[in-house]
């Protein structure tokens, strides 16, 4: 690739750029496109989260007691990332965290509950959260394992007072603890099973059902490779304070078999920090250790020469951390958006600040000559904010909300205001550091506690086996449009000065998220006139044939929907079509179905040629049909009308 400067200078280099005494946010500038000779798929997104630890997508899950624990731990592995489990749990906790993240090679977890043959279930809570409960002789993990009963199996018991062996079903045909998922379906199929027990040294550590085996299948097929040791074993990084009892923490952590550890500060250039790299460095040579977080070279500085393997970039810019406000301390990250607002659990104001552009570049113009990787963390809200960042020298990004209200992140889907939501707040916030997180903040021995965060609410967005592979394709496409193969060649392009950028005026911003909004409003009104067919989670289904698809039906002012009062005959033959579709999709090449993606930008999709479930106008937003069955038809927006399709039996 050549790295000579264009003859003609159009844009600015990032140097001139970030030299004017102005602090740039991801939104402020935009990279002006240069020479494409390769094509999307041929990008290649691998990197480094640290000077040893390799990574085969620059993703991270930021270490977040509503982000990251075992079950998004294992994914982001699977998807060629990494997690890194919070701290806002004991030292024992956290371990067992880890060791069941690191226990298997498929991106399902349980974490099933365990119960003694003569155990009787009275509440649902035994369960602990968990779909099944495993029966074994001692009654905890470890024992000789005798049958499982799954919560369904319990809740169509009329007798409670039942003993679970008598009712537990055999225990299932085993498979070792690293079998695929390839694996794990064929043992279904041979053995017709609907389940599969995962074992290892002898001891069962989980339970595949058939259900998860095939909504995971169903995913976008993975293209990178998984993030795996030299063991054999899903990579899984950990948080831990500077605290002196962080030293046992430590200790548990390195036992349960941690491969990085982040040294959790809002704030890293401190003593506390740079005695911990420095013992940590000294017990733990093999084990790297990610300092932070910083926005400016003197901090990254003294973090490097200490010796730290990484660096964590960024203060205040997360969705719902408001140090920049509370403290007047951070760097180019003062730019608002509401994806959180009217969705707070606590009544504080939930703004979303985005990541700022110069730290990430001026800490990582310093990290790059000593060999040591940037993370850039937070505000990461769509997949340009990822471009962007490893174009300005990160390595990697580290992502919260992003991935908060996912499949895999910890905790229950709630309904608010009609919307399945899950919590999701900082650990600035006065919830989490009552729960334990005040020693990120340094404010564990203060009386009076300041929240530099706030707790929140997002959206269901289903599983990150889904929407991240649309998310790194979108990055794919965000790379080749400005000529980099790479993320190595990128930076290339970066410091060669080939790469150029400009300054989006306050009016520029404006406008595009006015026209956005208009957008909205017209696609709102275009689907109501679109017959509902049939009920997803959040999302309304509709579709018609395509001859009704080129006239949409006029609508009456003051009616809330065209189907409102259809005719018998028309609901019969709506229902009768819909009950071949499901059955035999690729007969109806004339159905086609519109709907809300993620972006909210309208997408139309012919079932029956079965094209990508994904927006036209951002590759990187999936619409997921199959959201949460069992609540199909049950919980519906006002504005909608209040009729389903049932599929023929």
């Amino acid at each position: 690739m050549d790295f000579t400067p264009p003859p003609i200078e159009d844009g600015f280099t990032a140097e001139k750029l970030f030299s004017q005494g102005f602090s740039y946010t991801y939104d402020d500038v935009i990279f002006l496109p240069h020479y494409i000779d390769f094509a999307a798929d041929a990008v290649d997104l691998s990197t480094r989260l640290t000077r040893r630890l390799p990574l085969a997508v620059p993703l991270v899950a930021s270490p977040m007691d509503t982000v990251s624990e075992s079950a998004m731990a294992s994914a982001m592995a699977s998807l060629g990332g990494i997690a890194i489990v919070h701290s806002n749990v004991p030292a024992a906790a956290q371990a067992a965290l880890l060791r069941a993240a690191k226990s298997r090679r498929v991106p399902i977890l349980s974490d099933p509950a365990f119960a003694a043959p003569s155990a009787v279930i009275e509440h649902e809570d035994d369960f602990a959260g968990s779909p099944f409960l495993l029966v074994t002789d001692t009654g905890a993990a470890g024992g000789k394992l005798l049958g499982y009963v799954s919560k369904r199996d319990w809740t169509n018991q009329n007798d409670k007072s039942l003993r679970v062996g008598d009712y537990m079903t055999p225990p299932p045909r085993r498979a070792p603890w690293n079998a695929d998922l390839n694996k794990i379906h064929e043992i279904m199929e041979n053995e017709r099973s609907g389940a599969v027990a995962l074992e290892r040294n002898g001891e069962v550590v989980d339970l595949v059902v058939r259900e998860e085996v095939e909504r995971v299948k169903g995913y976008p097929k993975l293209v990178a490779s998984a993030t795996v040791g030299s063991d054999g074993e899903f990579m899984v990084g950990a948080a831990m304070g500077t605290r002196e009892d962080d030293k046992e923490r430590l200790k548990h952590l390195v036992k349960a078999g941690v491969n990085v550890v982040v040294l959790d500060s809002s704030q890293g250039n401190s003593i506390y920090q740079l005695e911990m790299v420095k013992y940590v460095k000294r017990v733990y040579p093999e084990l790297d250790v990610i300092g932070g977080n910083v926005v400016t070279m003197y901090q990254a500085e003294n973090l490097i020469q200490a010796g730290v393997d990484g660096l964590r970039v960024g203060m205040g810019s997360g969705s719902i951390c408001t140090t920049q406000e509370v403290c007047a301390v951070g760097r180019g990250q003062e730019f608002r958006v509401s994806i959180l607002s009217d969705l707070t659990l606590d009544g504080a104001c939930a703004s979303c600040l985005i990541l700022g552009a110069t730290a990430v570049y001026k800490v990582s113009s310093i990290a790059y000559k000593n060999g040591v990787p940037v993370i850039a963390d937070g505000g990461i809200s769509n997949s340009g904010h990822i471009v962007k960042a490893l174009s300005l020298g990160a390595s990697t990004v580290m992502m919260g909300s992003f991935l908060a209200g996912s499949h895999e992140a910890p905790g229950a889907y709630v309904y608010q205001n009609g919307q399945r939501v899950k919590k999701y707040r900082g650990m600035g916030s006065l919830e989490a550091m009552t729960k334990g997180s005040d020693a990120r903040y340094l404010g564990d021995t203060a009386k009076l506690k300041i929240a530099q965060g706030v707790v929140g609410a997002v959206k269901d967005k289903g599983s990150v086996l889904n929407f991240i592979p649309y998310t790194l394709q979108a990055v794919r496409q965000g790379f080749q449009d400005i000529g980099a193969s790479s993320l190595e060649s990128a930076h290339d392009l970066l410091r060669s000065r080939v790469l150029r950028l400009e300054v989006r005026s306050g009016a520029a911003q404006v406008e595009v998220n006015h026209k956005r909004r208009e957008h909205v409003a017209a696609v709102s009104s275009e689907l109501k006139s679109i017959p509902l067919i049939e009920h997803h989670g959040n999302f309304f289904l509709r579709a018609r044939t395509k001859e009704a698809f080129t006239s949409p039906p006029a609508r009456t002012k003051g009616s809330r929907s065209s189907m409102e009062a259809p005719e018998k005959k028309e609901s019969n033959q709506k229902k009768e079509f819909h009950g071949a579709l499901l059955m035999n999709a690729e007969e109806h090449d004339d159905l086609r179905v519109k709907g809300f993606c993620h972006c909210l930008h309208l997408y139309e999709l012919n079932l029956g040629k079965e094209e990508a479930s994904r927006c036209a106008t951002n590759p990187a937003c999936v619409y997921e049909e199959n959201r949460d069955e069992k609540d199909n038809g049950k919980e519906y927006d006002d504005e909608e009308p209040q009729t389903t399709i049932e599929k023929d039996k």
